[in-house]
């Protein structure tokens, strides 16, 4: 009997989904599946949740929630012989779509049962995990204000995103791969292992789950306009066209943040403060079985 574990974020697409037991149960038939379902309650309770399914014995754990669910119930994952699973029920539903999982609730659930297993890579920052992407310049900013609105819809985002394109103060850096350091001074360093960061936006169209490789954007500080300017080439999906930009596929990237002791940063569309100023960044090849 395969054991599935539900871990539910019951306010994920504004609490419009009705995904409990008795809705679950329908799909996963009692003598074929042990069946059990979790809430979480607060953020990084999906953390918790899944630790205790993993220590129940659990042969496949299914995320249900946004991006920020995902990331936590993926997180406790890594490196297990445990499937992984995802309902997308959010907003911006980045790693989902890359994944090619289907946003429809019942068609999620379907796949779940008859999917295919994708080992993917998984990328790591001090030993943290992000499964899409992680930035340290304007988008953290972006990603910060974005939550501060309390309000998950890509208008705000958009606002968020002109907002900090207007008061952003960029940190100089030094950042190493490849066998090459240099300074920068970056409006925008982001690492990503997805091409997709949600909305169907991308900034790395080159990205791969399954290259082994993580793809590095650095855009210097630049004016309001050519801000503009390459926000275009972001809709148009042509980042690494942009005349400015670095643009750089790697196993490995190391950061440090000069002259600042504290660095906030995005981890898969989720703000996090780090006590540091020196990043190690690199790729787990193979490292999540998700079902896809």
């Amino acid at each position: 009997m395969t054991k599935i574990h539900f871990i539910i974020n019951p306010i994920s697409g504004k609490g419009k989904h009705n995904i409990d037991y008795n809705y679950l149960r329908a799909f996963f038939q009692e003598e074929e599946y042990d069946l059990k379902v979790a809430f979480s309650k607060y953020k990084k309770h999906a953390i918790s949740l899944t630790e205790s399914a993993i220590e129940a014995g659990a042969d496949i754990v299914v995320a249900c929630g946004g991006d920020g669910t995902i990331h936590e119930v993926a997180t406790q994952i890594v490196g297990k012989d445990i499937f992984f699973g995802i309902i997308p029920v959010g907003s911006g539903n980045g790693l989902a779509s890359n994944l090619s999982i289907p946003k429809d609730i019942e068609q999620a659930i379907l796949k779940i049962k008859t999917g295919r297993i994708l080992k993917m890579d998984v990328g790591s920052v001090n030993g943290e995990y992000f499964f899409s992407n992680m930035g340290f310049g304007i988008d953290a900013t972006i990603i910060e204000s974005y939550e501060k609105s309390g309000k998950h819809k890509l208008v705000s985002y958009i606002r968020a995103a002109l907002n900090s394109a207007l008061q952003y103060r960029t940190k100089k850096m030094k950042v190493s791969y490849n066998g090459i350091s240099k300074e920068v001074n970056p409006l925008l360093l982001f690492i990503s292992n997805s091409n997709e960061m949600g909305y169907n936006i991308t900034l790395t169209p080159k990205a791969s789950l399954t290259d082994g490789l993580l793809d590095y954007v650095m855009v210097p500080k630049i004016n309001f306009i050519k801000q503009l300017t390459f926000g275009l080439y972001v809709l148009l999906k042509k980042t690494e066209t942009f005349r400015k930009t670095d643009y750089v596929q790697t196993q490995k990237i190391e950061v440090e943040v000069l002259d600042q002791k504290k660095n906030g940063l995005q981890l898969d569309g989720e703000f996090y403060e780090f006590k540091t100023n020196s990043f190690q960044i690199e790729v787990k090849e193979g490292a999540l079985k998700v079902i896809c």
